[in-house]
């Protein structure tokens, strides 16, 4: 006998008490019996009436917004974006709160990971509790950023509008700006333009050079529109058939300029989206290595060779670094980026598949920059087996670091300091480097 369906709780709406951030862009608060609301729009200490946008009678846990602000915040602002609030874009989580807090409330959810699901206090953690702003970031309440120099954009099938997202949903926001696109982006005109028959157009803007790159990706069986945009620009085309990009129309990479150095990096593959952020990694990740003329060192999820090529500059010629990256084309493009280093390799593959392969036994250094999933158990024992004096690892996501750091314990190491930056203004990521050394040499 099949049991009834559960009644959906979606748009009911409840007044609650906000409690704590969460790990999402959320808080939380709690109806009567006990059952969990993880609420957008909101801040801590709030009083609000949520209305549910997920869930069921029964349910773990419900997704709600809040409609309602009975009792604001202190940290709570009129949100700068025209298409930032409940039901609307979903690109950013934090535009109704002052930039300090934003921050604030960054630091909270990556000491709570950390206490969570690493056993650690900021203090073991050699972190300060703070997140730090990029450089020219710290704006007053009520500006944003101009920060994010790749912007996907959705099209509506309807009216063939760009827009975002709406949160959790494939339904579009047609919007006529957005506040946090670079002004690389902005000037290609992008939101003024007709892309009916496209699913979606990405926006690339390189930093540190002059050039842009859209992306298109067509709906099935329609043509690609002739692209006349506000400024030069290359073009790319998502195939239907094998998902690859292929160039259409000008180069099929846009350069980018990190540390000193000028990074291909080709169709549309993966670079630092804040244009500070590939600098301020670096540096924070090589402040922490103190790299010494001559060592060994791996660059781990390498992409296009950003790190690689910050090792090998101060190793030295006698130095030597292995990077490996799973992506054909961006092995390609790191191959090319450091092909001025004689003492550089690059392998592509899976981390957990290509290193154990490799035969190597002890290295001097470690740079480790996972995707969101984080790098897992696995590679983390295998990683702490090698010896390294230390071990930066670069984070997106602090859920997955907590989880690898303490794997990263078990297999003696200790974390010597952690760095929080705020790469992504208005939004819940945030970008962690953690430096690790053998607990022996910690003592």
């Amino acid at each position: 006998m099949q049991a009834e369906p559960k009644k959906s709780l979606v748009g009911e709406e409840y007044e609650v008490e906000v409690e704590s951030v969460a790990h999402g862009g959320h808080c939380i608060a709690r109806i009567a019996g006990g059952q969990v609301l993880f609420v957008r729009h909101a801040l801590p200490g709030e009083r609000v009436v949520a209305r549910v946008t997920e869930g069921e009678e029964g349910a773990r846990f419900l997704r709600a917004d809040a409609v309602r602000v009975l009792s604001a915040s202190k940290d709570r602002i009129e949100a700068p974006c025209p298409y930032a609030g409940p039901g609307r874009c979903g690109g950013c989580d934090w535009q109704h709160a002052k930039p300090g807090a934003q921050r604030r409330l960054k630091g909270e959810v990556i000491a709570e990971q950390l206490r969570r699901l690493a056993g650690l206090t900021p203090e073991e953690a050699g972190w300060d509790g703070t997140v730090m702003p990029a450089e020219g970031d710290k704006l007053p309440a009520g500006e944003v950023p101009q920060w994010r120099t790749r912007v996907q954009y959705a099209v509506d099938a309807e009216s063939g509008r760009a827009g975002l997202r709406r949160h959790r949903s494939h339904e579009v926001e047609p919007i006529e700006h957005c506040m946090i696109a670079a002004p690389g982006v902005s000037e290609l005109g992008i939101e003024q333009r007709d892309w009916s028959g496209m699913a979606s157009v990405e926006a690339i803007a390189a930093t540190g050079s002059q050039d842009r790159m859209v992306i298109l990706e067509p709906r099935p069986g329609a043509r690609l529109p002739l692209v006349e945009l506000d400024k030069p620009v290359s073009v790319m085309r998502v195939e239907e058939k094998d998902g690859g990009i292929h160039r259409v129309h000008g180069r099929a990479f846009v350069r980018e300029r990190a540390d000193g150095r000028t990074h291909r990096v080709g169709s549309g593959g993966f670079w630092q989206v804040h244009p500070m952020a590939a600098d301020t990694l670096v540096k924070a990740v090589m402040q922490g290595l103190l790299p010494r003329k001559g060592e060994m060192a791996l660059d781990l999820y390498c992409g296009v060779g950003l790190f690689a090529g910050a090792l090998a500059d101060r190793l030295g010629d006698k130095g030597a670094v292995l990077g490996i990256e799973s992506g054909k084309r961006a092995v390609e493009d790191a191959r090319h980026n450091l092909a001025d280093f004689d003492r550089v390799r690059i392998e592509q593959g899976k981390v957990e598949t290509v290193l154990p392969r490799t035969g190597i036994t002890e290295v001097d250094l470690i740079v480790l920059d996972p995707p969101r999933a984080g790098a897992g158990r696995k590679t983390v024992e295998h990683l702490s087996s090698l010896g390294a004096r230390r071990i930066a690892y670069v984070a997106c996501d602090p859920a997955a670091l907590a989880r690898d750091l303490g794997y990263f314990r078990d297999g003696g190491y200790r974390v010597r300091t952690l760095r929080a930056f705020d790469l992504f203004p208005m939004t819940h990521h945030v970008e962690c480097v953690a430096i690790l050394e053998p607990v022996s040499k910690g003592l």
